[in-house]
């Protein structure tokens, strides 16, 4: 069999592509307050945004257990698989990739097993599982994949505009003075993902400003693989109409953000991930 690609639920990348290429998504849990859901499996991406709306609280996060990667690992295994790559969030980020290794050990002397930090996350995570189950699918081996990965992984960018300041406050990153005066000024954060750490890339005062942000950050000609990702955007149309002069002959995948990066972006949040040609 051909290798096989496996990721965590922190990747957004759209359901039905994860089917079509045989990529398995292990899971994260999201906890409110006392209870605890199973992403995307107990909990869908549309009742976590009713939840957060609902909670005053900010829900947690938890990584997957080793137990969860190493179910994967030894059924694909099982199954025949060749190889594993498994393409995780940022280690920066999450304690997901340290998960997967240490279940990747449990294999030794069986099946390759490749653990890669994507040093990024949502879609940034998803634009690289998306080249490497295409490749992987078209025959490619466990070193090519695992070469164009890293080599894909260094030409990536993400960047993404807040559409709210609250769930930073309500995650302690600024205070509710500060979060009062961003709303009352229609303060729009932007963020960008540098060597698997959040960083801050600008403020703007209008959604469509910050909307044209993230278009001027996408060169005219240079991409090899593009993807928008969103949360519950209602304007989502008309962004990919503003992006579309400046990748017209690029697919581009777009993605709904879920939990492990919701709970820290809030609603509406818009952004973009795509990979550099050489």
């Amino acid at each position: 069999m051909p290798v096989r690609i496996v990721t965590d639920s922190a990747c957004d990348l759209p359901e039905p592509i994860c089917e079509e290429l045989g990529v398995e998504v292990v899971p994260l849990t999201i906890r409110f307050g006392d209870r605890e859901f199973v992403d995307r499996k107990e909990l869908s991406v549309d009742a976590f945004w009713r939840e957060l709306g609902a909670s005053s609280a900010l829900p947690e996060t938890a990584a997957p257990s080793v137990g969860a990667f190493e179910e994967t690992f030894r059924r694909l295994s099982d199954d025949g698989a060749d190889a594993i790559v498994c393409i995780n969030l940022s280690a920066r980020l999450s304690a997901t990739m340290q998960s997967a290794q240490v279940a990747a050990k449990s294999l030794d002397g069986t099946t390759p097993i490749e653990i890669i930090d994507s040093f990024s996350a949502s879609m940034g995570i998803g634009n690289l599982v998306l080249h490497a189950a295409r490749r992987a699918r078209a025959g490619a081996s466990l070193e090519e994949v695992v070469s164009e990965v890293e080599a894909r992984r260094a030409r990536e960018h993400v960047f993404a505009a807040l559409d709210t300041l609250e769930y930073l406050r309500k995650g302690g990153r600024i205070g509710g003075a500060q979060a009062m005066l961003g709303s009352m000024l229609s303060i729009k954060p932007i963020i960008s993902v540098i060597d698997g750490a959040v960083e801050p890339a600008g403020r703007v005062r209008t959604r469509s400003k910050a909307l044209r942000f993230l278009v001027d950050q996408v060169p005219v000609g240079n991409v090899e693989l593009i993807s928008v990702l969103h949360a519950n955007a209602p304007d989502v149309d008309e962004f990919l109409k503003m992006l579309e002069p400046k990748v017209p002959d690029a697919e581009v995948t777009v993605g709904t953000i879920g939990p492990v990066i919701g709970v820290h972006t809030g609603p509406r949040v818009m952004g973009i991930a795509w990979i550099d040609k050489e």
